[in-house]
């Protein structure tokens, strides 16, 4: 409670700090700022932003408390509060979790570390593959067959592995189809797809925890989207109802795609235009130098 009343008394004497505030202070109100605007919109689509609510009902009682000298309620308070933080860790473990992994794969985060990424392979599909996936995602549409298959990006999806069946096979559209085939041993779950190869079946992905998605989604579509804001994957999603083909990436969900538009789709994200745009860059930089 002394910081609640110490915040009061520097607002009622706030005039007389104005003159002391420099360069650095602005600065730091702004970087606040920035912070806390970020850290509401994470919030805004997680159990924390209900949480946030409580504990603003809360703090406005603990003010209304202080300014009436209610001293056993402040009394009490303070000694609770002391186990709050506690508590709050507990209880938003998994969104405090995802919002460090979506911090370490910002721009930024990638931007400071770009030259330790200088190794990495460059994930791509061959336009075999590509067409085999299509084709069989369109062909379970028709025959309204419910599908999920995970394609792995720079980011390994080795734990998603752990969770199902390795079957590391050639990629055709018939495998595809004897996989998520209706009463089939290994037709539950997601598919992972890696260099070319399905890797393993009847994988178990997380759901999203977003409340912004609507009802009209299932299961299938919540591990979809989950997995993609925790990964950089590409995930395929057939729908077992309406038989409509979506991809999830980012945590964002396309729709309605039909086989031609998938087919683009994978060719942007892992095929040879993915390696025409690397080469292209590459070019333009050594025509740099050269002039």
């Amino acid at each position: 409670m002394q910081f609640i009343e110490e915040t009061i008394e520097y607002l009622k004497s706030f005039d007389t700090y104005i003159g002391t505030i420099e360069w650095q202070d602005y600065a730091e109100i702004l970087i606040i700022a920035v912070l806390l605007y970020y850290m509401m919109r994470w919030m805004h689509n997680t159990r924390a932003w209900s949480l946030m609510k409580g504990l603003v009902v809360i703090l406005v009682f603990i003010i209304i408390a202080n300014l009436f000298h209610m001293d056993t309620i402040l009394w009490l308070t303070s000694n609770i509060l002391q186990f709050a933080v506690i508590a709050l860790i507990v209880v938003l473990q998994p969104e405090l979790r995802k919002a460090l992994e979506t911090l370490g794969k910002s721009n930024i985060i990638g931007g400071l570390f770009y030259f330790m990424q200088q190794g990495n392979y460059m994930m791509t599909l061959s336009e075999k593959s590509i067409d085999e996936i299509a084709r069989a995602c369109y062909l379970m549409g028709e025959e309204k067959t419910g599908a999920l298959i995970v394609i792995e990006n720079q980011e390994s999806l080795a734990r998603i592995d752990e969770t199902g069946i390795k079957v590391d096979a050639e990629i055709t559209s018939q495998l595809i189809l004897n996989v998520f085939k209706k009463n089939t041993p290994l037709h539950d779950g997601a598919v992972t797809i890696r260099h070319n190869r399905l890797s393993c079946a009847t994988c178990y992905l997380p759901l999203t925890s977003s409340t912004s998605i609507s009802k009209e989604f299932g299961t299938r579509h919540r591990a979809g989207l989950g997995i993609s804001e925790e990964s950089d994957a590409v995930v395929i999603i057939v729908s077992e109802e309406t038989g409509k083909i979506s991809v999830a990436r980012d945590g964002e969900l396309e729709r309605n795609l039909s086989e031609t538009s998938l087919k683009r789709l994978l060719m942007h994200a892992f095929g040879d235009e993915k390696e025409n745009e690397a080469g292209n860059a590459q070019g333009r930089k050594r025509r740099r130098k050269r002039s």
